[in-house]
């Protein structure tokens, strides 16, 4: 048995225990949690989940542009900060600001905030040159930062967020516990979360339900306390309020390429996701100011940003396998029923104070 099993078997034998805590306990315990181990989780062989990121810079190519058009809006101001939380292995920071050219490269300065030890080691490797050179940072979750312009930007951060599974019977809510015997349907009041449900929907029917995460509103304050003015930009799983609640949206377990609903077992050896709220995630922007807020999938937003017929003739020159990796790199972000439509990407614009 894993110490946290343990140390949750010692909690469960005076009670239930709420879904979204074993989430939090599994991933964020500051000795044994998922997310706090010394070895990183991201990968193809012997790890447990990939991401867009291990499939080729594009992602990062598009950003750039995005980021450059941000900073052309805001007057080309001669710093541009881009702010990625829970940001990785820094990655994207990496394709980022390998993409990013001219006078907007001299600009953009990029903050790697993430505290996982695994994250922070290769972070620095992958940003090793972009360090040396003053154009990124890292910075630690806790560490106050100075109001800027630019983005706050981030992929799959919102979908680690501890949250509550919840069901409507048909008269009543219930939650999703832990208990000694293995997971449980309990009656429960869901206060906010059963207001908020309510009025997603024309009417709630038996099996409906959704997902709550309680720290959403506190973590996007956060975020938008410091952007003075600029974009705010998240890739994620997730769907809009209303498609989550049909669905029934619930936790998932991501250990060795398999996903499954098995939330409660390997505590701290496996990833445990889920869905993003989007119509939440923008009205919590709303609430702090942002503007111009929508939601597209990830495939999408990629065609309608990226120049896709100059990286097709640009890649004409690329040696053969480079030039079948980044053609992979882009059906995968881009054709139905693969990883780009899959995921959403949530903008929101906030100006300048007058």
């Amino acid at each position: 048995m894993n110490p946290l099993q343990a140390s949750l078997e010692a909690r469960l034998a005076r009670g239930p225990v709420p879904a979204a805590e074993v989430m939090a306990l599994a991933l964020y315990d500051p000795q044994q949690g998922y997310y706090r181990r010394a070895e990183g989780p991201w990968g193809f062989d012997g790890k447990d989940y990939y991401t867009a990121l291990d499939l080729g810079p594009l992602l990062g190519q598009t950003l750039a542009l995005r980021l450059e058009a941000a900073w052309e809006r805001l007057g080309r101001p001669p710093r541009f900060t881009a702010l990625e939380p829970g940001a990785g292995r820094g990655w994207l920071g990496r394709d980022l600001l390998t993409a990013a050219s001219g006078p907007f490269a001299e600009a953009l300065v990029y903050l790697h905030r993430d505290d996982s030890p695994a994250a922070r080691r290769a972070a620095e490797a992958a940003l090793a040159p972009f360090l040396a050179g003053g154009r990124a940072r890292l910075v630690g979750e806790s560490e106050p930062l100075e109001p800027f312009v630019g983005a706050v930007f981030s992929n799959e951060l919102f979908d680690a967020l501890p949250a509550q599974p919840w069901r409507w019977d048909g008269t009543a809510w219930a939650r999703e516990v832990l208990t000694a015997s293995g997971p449980e349907w309990q009656p429960a009041d869901p206060g906010e979360a059963g207001t908020w449900f309510a009025a997603q929907s024309d009417g709630l029917e038996p099996g409906d339900g959704s997902v709550w995460c309680e720290g959403l509103p506190g973590l996007v304050h956060g975020l938008s306390v410091p952007l003075r003015a600029g974009l705010f930009l998240a890739v994620d799983y997730g769907e809009s309020a209303a498609r989550l609640l049909a669905k029934g949206a619930d936790l998932r377990r991501f250990k060795a390429h398999e996903v499954d609903g098995k939330w409660h077992e390997d505590l701290g050896e496996a990833d445990l996701t889920a869905d993003v709220d989007f119509t939440r995630l923008a009205a919590r922007l709303a609430a702090e100011g942002f503007g111009e807020l929508s939601h597209v999938e990830l495939s999408r937003w990629i065609r309608a940003h990226a120049p896709l017929d100059a990286w097709g003739a640009a890649w004409l020159d690329l040696p053969e396998a480079e030039r079948l990796k980044r053609t992979e790199n882009l059906l995968q972000l881009t054709l139905p029923g693969l990883m780009g439509s899959r995921f959403r990407v949530l903008e929101g614009w906030r100006e300048p104070a007058s």
